[in-house]
This record gives C-alpha cells, structure tokens and sequence, in this order.
C-alpha cells in the first residue's frame, strides 16, 4: 500500500469524531422523547469495525439510513445484528450507556437476544455470497448516514424522515459533511443507497465531491417492514446489484 493510501481508518474515526461533536448540541421536540448516538457509548465497537475492515479504499460503498434497535444501536457498526458482527466480523467489545436511557429501549451490547433482521438480512447476504469478512470487505464497507435513534416516549421508532424538516436540517448539514469526507478518503466507484432515502443522501454528497466520478444506484431495503422485501429479499437485492454492474453475473 502506497504511502498515500495508509491512514483511511483513522481519518474516519476522526471524521466519526467530527461528526459526535456536531450532532452533540443538537435537541428535538415533538413526539421525540429520547435520542441515542451509539457513536459515543457504543464506539468501540465502531471504532473496531472501521480499523479491520476500513483502511483501504473501497469499489463499492452501501450506504444505510439510521441505527436500527437490536443492530448498531448494541453494537456501534451499521446494520449490526449482534450474531453477525460477534460470530461473522469477529468484533466483540464493551457496551456503555446511552444518557439517558429509554426504559423500554434497553441497550444490552453484545449480550443481546434480539435479531435485527434488516441487518441479518443483508450481512447474511454477504456472508453468504464472499465467504469470509475479508473477501467481501476487500473492495465493499457498509456506512450509515446518520447515527443518531430517535424514539417517543413508548419507545417507539422514529426514523429521519418522520422527524420535521426544521428540525433535521442540521443533522442533515452534519451528516452530509461527514458523508461527504467518507467519500473523498475511501474513493469509491460504486455508490449504493439500501433504499431509496439513502440514496437521495448519496446523491446530494456525490455533487459536493468534485474529484469523484460515481456510478450511484441503490438496493430495495431489507426491512421487514416492507413487504416486498419480505419475499426473497437476497434474490431482489442481488439481481439489482449484478443489473447495475455492481456485481458479477
């Protein structure tokens, strides 16, 4: 690797620094009840998961929306179902404390019994597809726009896009910025939204970058929630992947 080149990891976890630092002042209302940022209690686990997998640059960068319940927010890395990262990654690590905590959205780490399906969906994917980590991680990084989760006061999920667009204006500034450094260090080809929110996320970065030459699409999410990825949602997503010349017939 070419002096150039060393020094990708840790430039994202300044760059992860930077953007904890920015979203940090920031305060909600409405049917926001509670705020988690996995970045701080959780950031070993980030931290882990960008300095094995992270210091090269990458062809094709999965870009996901926000952290979901049993996923990132236990683990600290994006879509991290707690198997996948523990077994699979081989990241395991200590868990603090969101403050304050929601009574009824504890965080466990890596003790945690509960599947993220959205993110055993897609590492199960790749896992499936590349065998061990380091096949896929080779020339592929997973990343989340923002990582802050937001719940009302039963606990429920609040996702970016149901929050007011007043309100979201800075997180957007902040996680643009930070999306934008993202791209400049891992210089990716592919530029890859799971689902169309991120996507538009992309995009919007992709613009600010002016030394990138990106072939942007996306992949249908794999929530559950979504009723079309509930039937055969690993067919869907690789046929788009192989149709948009991501991956290999």
């Amino acid at each position: 690797m070419c002096a150039a080149r060393k020094g990708l990891a840790e430039r994202l976890v300044q760059a992860a620094g930077v953007l904890v630092d920015d979203l940090a002042p920031l305060r909600f209302g409405g049917e926001v009840a509670c705020v988690y940022n996995p970045l701080v209690y959780a950031r070993a686990g980030h931290v882990a998961y960008l300095q094995r997998f992270a210091d090269t640059p990458k062809r094709v960068l999965f870009l996901g929306m926000n952290p979901g319940p049993f996923g990132m927010t236990q683990t600290g890395v994006p879509f991290g179902e707690v198997a996948i990262v523990r077994d699979w990654m081989g990241i395991s690590t200590a868990v603090g404390q969101p403050d304050p905590a929601h009574p009824q959205r504890p965080v466990e780490g890596f003790a945690c019994q509960r599947s993220e399906v959205s993110g055993r969906r897609l590492w199960g994917l790749f896992a499936e597809r590349f065998g061990a980590p380091e096949n896929f991680f080779a020339d592929h990084l997973v990343v989340n726009y923002c990582p802050l989760v937001w719940m009302a006061a039963s606990g429920r999920n609040l996702t970016p896009d149901k929050l007011p667009g007043n309100e979201m204006a800075a997180v957007d500034r902040a996680c643009q910025a930070h999306l934008v450094e993202v791209l400049r260090v891992l210089e990716p080809e592919f530029l890859i939204g799971v689902g169309a929110y991120a996507e538009g996320k992309l995009a919007a970065a992709a613009v600010q970058v002016a030394e990138g030459d990106f072939v942007l699409g996306r992949i249908l999410h794999p929530s559950p929630a979504s009723p079309a990825a509930n039937r055969g949602w690993a067919e869907v997503a690789t046929r788009q992947l192989v149709e948009q010349g991501v991956w290999p017939g």
